[in-house]
């Protein structure tokens, strides 16, 4: 009784600092959701108008819908070529051996990067007058040597992409990496004793195998794009005009440039249902599966 009574009394600090961290500032953003608080008015929150803001969100706010629009594109390019790329890498790195191991090491470098930095330097790439990609670029296809590729709305969405994978195919690679390792090589073996292709072991043992890592992988890389923002910030700022601003990126915009912090809640409590939504879906769809 005395070891249980020292376990809970050690948890207590915990226990505080969860509540203090994230569940104070949730149901305060909750509350602040049902009121109209506009900051450059007041320094404190505004009147309580119930379902309001969702249902202004709701009823057709032309940015809020194209932020949706934006955000499911650039979560369906980015998950799939995240999720693709690390397969990829994962299937080459996966036999041991000093280069492999070197290689798995150098995997993290990306990863360890902040995000803003990499598209701050991604920004630096592709600008038309000292940008090394886009000089690169120009030489190899004459054709895209004036193009400016941040005042396009499709390539910046491309370079939002590319920065977005850089950072996070590294660490869904070692995901995999795990998964890999957890595949018996006896199966995979007899059956290129058989004669079996490595494409056909691949798609007939392995994958199957590694079913339910890939869904793991699909949800995590999922819910960060939903929320990625540092990209966003660093390398677009939402433009051209509103090409690359995802819901995310909106909510901050609403919050901090249009001081409506009442609205901006409302917001990101969307966007919460809407990840809660494809979690609930992706979670759904593997144990239909079988996975």
């Amino acid at each position: 009784m005395k070891n249980n009574r020292l376990a809970y009394l050690l948890m207590l600090p915990a226990l505080l600092v969860i509540a203090v961290t994230t569940v104070f500032p949730l149901l305060y953003s909750l509350a602040l959701s049902f009121r109209s608080w506009k900051l450059s008015y007041s320094s404190a929150p505004g009147p309580f108008v119930g379902l309001d803001n969702y249902a202004e969100l709701l009823a057709g706010d032309s940015e809020f819908v194209a932020s949706i629009a934006t955000t499911l594109s650039f979560v369906g390019i980015d998950v799939l070529a995240t999720c693709l790329i690390a397969l990829a890498c994962a299937l080459l790195l996966r036999r041991a051996g000093r280069v492999t191991s070197v290689a798995r090491a150098l995997l993290m470098l990306p990863f360890v990067m902040s995000p803003a930095l990499i598209g701050i330097s991604l920004r630096f790439f592709l600008n038309p007058e000292y940008g090394v990609i886009a000089a690169l670029l120009g030489k190899l296809f004459p054709g895209l040597a004036s193009l400016i590729w941040l005042a396009h709305p499709a390539w910046a969405m491309v370079a939002l992409v590319i920065s977005d994978v850089w950072h996070w195919a590294p660490y869904m690679t070692l995901i995999l990496l795990g998964g890999l390792a957890s595949v018996p090589k006896e199966t995979e073996e007899a059956a290129a004793v058989d004669g079996a292709s490595p494409l056909r072991i691949f798609v007939d043992i392995t994958l199957p195998q590694l079913k339910p890592v890939v869904a793991v992988v699909i949800l995590l890389k999922t819910v960060f794009a939903l929320k990625a923002f540092d990209a966003v910030f660093a390398l677009t700022d939402g433009g051209p005009g509103n090409a690359t601003t995802t819901l995310a990126y909106l909510v901050y915009q609403i919050g901090f440039k249009y001081y409506d912090m009442g609205y901006a809640a409302a917001a990101g409590y969307v966007l919460t249902a809407v990840m809660l939504v494809l979690a609930g879906f992706y979670m759904r769809l593997a144990f239909k599966k079988g996975i």
